[in-house]
């Protein structure tokens, strides 16, 4: 992404594009925070509203906003997909991904009337379906393929199959469907959008951004070819089995473990490898997302033994730990390489540097702040009164990066506005 070769300004989506997205997930952030300074202990309950609403606010919210906005971007850059009208489809993605989103969580807490379910069910399946449908049949018409481009394929195909999903179980909340399959559903929703979304996109762009940014050795040909699809395959596999042998959970789950040890444990190595020597932040939220992933995985094994409350509370916030250690890692690459590369292709002399747009000690603070948000959420576990700095902290951590989107928009502006320009024409 730090290359220009392969990447033209008429091929990048506007820049507003990605930042009203990384916006939106950062202010749903906030909002995470603040439910967890009204839920506190209770959001460690599998079975409470609480859960299911802080969940849904992480997933949707936070890291689908967040995902979207780097895949606007990303598509272009590493899969040599150029996504036509891309503000239109942005809008018509994002707007009612939002309201849907806000409906779904007030159902979830209220006693809410059917419409609203059939509603929130309506906006969010038309939006992600169109993002994935737009997404997966550019990639499908690629003429070649990269393993990064593969495996996106393959984690929007678990993102579409865990909406349709997550539309049947919605419609049996608001009293339209039987739940007669409620439960294998909800199972193979959670593991389609957990693993095969949110897990395979990760994999799948860390096996081109690693060694991009960070410049390390490739990863290994029999894991960038076919770990995406093998997931994918294996969930699909056990989603449908678990309809009539829910009794397979276990030998999936350890599977799954299996596999994303052996990617975290590789990816540790590449980063232990890279041949810049400097460490910047990224590069410690990449080392922390990889450390909880194994965490996490290991955690789900030990529960198939000692199911305790505890465990499945901690593989939980490890995995979630995982998840926004990579997306922060990479909004620290994406929004100050953005704003230079469009202000820098438009021709501006002063277009700023990178770290004048986000300075380095900002992204070293954030991450401290990372650290204490998780530790305190683990250790809220046997000590509850630390649920409390845990909110307060992740508002804190999501209120900064609210912050910086909008001091990248004002930076951008400003230069657009006073800045002085290459005569293009000469």
């Amino acid at each position: 992404m730090f290359s220009q070769q392969g990447l033209s300004l008429e091929q990048a989506p506007p820049i507003f594009v990605v930042l009203r997205f990384f916006f939106a997930g950062s202010l749903f952030g906030v909002m995470a925070g603040i439910a967890l300074l009204f839920y506190r202990e209770e959001i460690f309950d599998p079975s409470s509203v609480a859960a299911v609403t802080f969940t849904h606010i992480l997933t949707l919210g936070v890291m689908l906003s967040f995902m979207f906005g780097a895949l606007f971007q990303m598509l272009p850059v590493i899969a040599g997909v150029v996504l036509s009208t891309p503000v239109q489809k942005a809008n018509f993605v994002q707007y009612p991904m939002i309201v849907g989103t806000l409906m779904l969580l007030w159902a979830f807490n209220f006693d809410a009337q059917s419409w609203i379910y059939a509603v929130a069910a309506l906006l969010l399946g038309l939006s992600i379906l169109y993002a994935s449908g737009i997404m997966l049949q550019a990639l499908i018409k690629l003429p070649n393929h990269s393993a990064s481009s593969k495996g996106m394929t393959a984690a929007l195909a678990a993102l579409s199959i865990a909406v349709l999903l997550a539309l049947y179980l919605v419609l049996i909340r608001g009293g339209y469907l039987d739940g007669s399959h409620y439960l294998a559903a909800k199972e193979a929703h959670y593991s389609l959008a957990l693993f095969g979304w949110i897990g395979v996109l990760i994999i799948s762009i860390s096996f081109q951004v690693i060694e991009m940014f960070y410049v390390t050795p490739p990863y290994p040909p029999a894991a960038s070819r076919t770990l995406a699809f093998v997931i994918l395959g294996l969930l699909v596999l056990f989603g449908i089995l678990a309809f009539v042998y829910p009794q397979l959970r276990p030998l999936k789950e350890s599977l799954m473990a299996l596999l994303l040890i052996v990617y975290a444990l590789i990816t540790l190595r590449r980063l232990s490898q890279r041949k810049r020597p400097i460490t910047d932040a990224t590069v410690w939220f990449w080392r922390i997302g990889m450390g909880s992933l194994v965490l996490s995985m290991l955690m789900l094994v030990a529960r198939q033994f000692v199911s305790t409350e505890w465990i499945v509370g901690t593989s939980a916030i490890f995995y979630a730990a995982f998840a926004l250690s990579v997306v922060f890692a990479m909004f620290y690459k994406i929004v100050p390489f953005l704003t230079w590369f469009h202000l820098n292709s438009q021709g501006y002399f002063a277009a700023p540097m990178m770290h004048e747009v986000i300075h380095p000690k900002i992204a070293k603070r954030h991450l401290w702040i990372h650290l204490a948000t998780l530790v305190c959420l683990l250790l809220s576990q046997a000590f509850a009164p630390l649920t409390l700095v845990a909110a307060l902290l992740m508002i804190f951590s999501f209120g900064q990066m609210s912050y910086l989107i909008l001091h990248a928009r004002r930076v951008y502006i400003k230069t657009q506005k006073e800045g002085e320009r290459f005569d293009m024409g000469a």
